[in-house]
């Protein structure tokens, strides 16, 4: 398993290990195996539950305890790559379907938590700010864009952006359709869901073989226990790197900082709008629902854990001052820091769909910032699949677009 994370992520300080999952101790026959216990795993169980599917899930760590650990839970539809700049990649149409298609995700996700009584969502909007000057004109432009594919947004001043939000740029999209959420928290509580309906959740059981038939897929765990399934969905994020033969994914490490805990109900700027820069990488801000402040970026390419952790007390440091160059008036006093490793596709989209070399394997990968929204899209399309039924949007996001 790749080492996807290191020092301390607030989620695991905040939740703790909310629920005990078992280990696999003995071979079972299910119909369908989620392969992977992060938010992606937890959204493809919702999903199939909510369906009546039988199914089990499936994690070579304690859950959660990946990428989901260590991810910042900005939900925004805004996709790695601006809508402007996707639609010359992949054309207009495709583009702004992919962009609608994460807008309806976060209202999605809004409906699960409320389904749930989960509290560690919460809606809101969201600020992409011009990071250098020369940025100015290519904020306007995305902004027309998005505006014009009936995405609701304005535009905000470099006055505006100094009397609502304290920082000086030289212009922003507002955006309504965003929010934040808890990803450690939440994918828990969408467990807890599916294992009350009779799910059956394991984790700290690492699979190292999969053999793939033509009509069924056999796991067998480290322990020497087999799974028997008719289909096996992949839905371990960036590890599946390593099991298919194509290059689908280029990996990075990205690092986040966290405050202590001033204020519960303190408003440092507007609506407490999640806010990120145009610049790549980029550096984005959110709050917590405890009144924190968060602050994440300064990525580097991914060589290996060791590189990667080396630079951790560097890269706090950096972003604390990243925080107080922009925002000098708000205190920020470092308490937690984390370095995590994700993935970014050429496009920016998520790989969603089959392989002719896994045949009954699906996959849901999510890379990128956008890995939960992307998650939500990747449930619903394969439980679709896995339904029989058609998906016209599935082209869009398939191994071979």
């Amino acid at each position: 398993m790749l080492d996807l994370r290191s020092g301390m992520p607030y989620w695991l300080v905040k939740n703790g290990l909310p629920y005990q999952y078992p280990k696999l101790r003995e071979s079972i026959t299910t119909d369908v195996v989620i392969l992977g216990g992060g938010i992606s795993g937890a959204l493809m169980s919702y999903y199939l539950t909510k369906a009546g599917v039988d199914h089990v899930v499936i994690d070579g760590r304690s859950i959660g305890m990946g990428s989901t650990a260590a991810s910042t839970g900005l939900l925004q539809y805004e996709i790695d790559v601006p809508l402007s700049d996707l639609a010359d990649k992949i054309g207009l149409a495709k583009a702004a379907r992919a962009y609608l298609l994460s807008v309806e995700a976060i209202s999605e996700l809004k409906n699960i938590a409320g389904e749930l009584h989960y509290e560690g969502f919460t809606s809101k909007p969201s600020l992409y700010y011009a990071a250098r000057k020369g940025d100015h004109n290519f904020i306007k432009k995305e902004l027309l864009i998005r505006q014009q594919q009936g995405i609701k947004a304005d535009y905000v001043s470099g006055e505006e952006l100094e009397r609502d939000f304290g920082f000086s740029a030289a212009g922003a999209i507002y955006s309504y359709q965003a929010a934040q959420v808890d990803p450690y928290g939440f994918t828990h509580a969408m467990l807890q869901y599916s294992i009350s309906r009779g799910v059956r959740v394991f984790d700290r059981t690492p699979v190292p073989h999969i053999d793939h038939r033509e009509n069924s897929v056999v796991l067998t765990t480290e322990d020497k226990f087999t799974i028997h399934t008719g289909k096996l969905i992949y839905a371990n994020g960036y590890e599946v790197s390593t099991m298919v033969s194509r290059k689908i994914v280029k990996l990075n490490s990205t690092y986040a900082t966290i405050s202590e805990n001033p204020d519960a109900k303190k408003i440092y700027w507007k609506e407490n709008a999640l806010m990120w820069s145009s610049a790549t990488p980029y550096l984005y801000i959110r709050t917590t629902n405890d009144g924190r402040l968060l602050i994440g970026g300064r990525d580097e390419n991914f060589f290996n854990p060791e590189k990667r952790d080396a630079l951790l007390e560097k890269k706090k440091k950096q972003l604390v001052r990243d925080f107080n160059r922009m925002l000098p008036h708000i205190p920020f006093i470092a308490e937690y820091s984390w370095a995590g490793t994700f993935g970014s596709t050429e496009d920016g989209l998520p790989y969603i769909g089959t392989l002719p070399e896994k045949p009954n394997g699906f996959f849901s990968l999510g890379f990128g910032g956008n890995g939960i929204t992307f998650g939500q899209i990747g449930a619903r399309m394969i439980t679709d699949m896995i339904l029989g039924k058609k998906n016209e949007d599935i082209e869009l996001f398939s191994f071979d677009r």
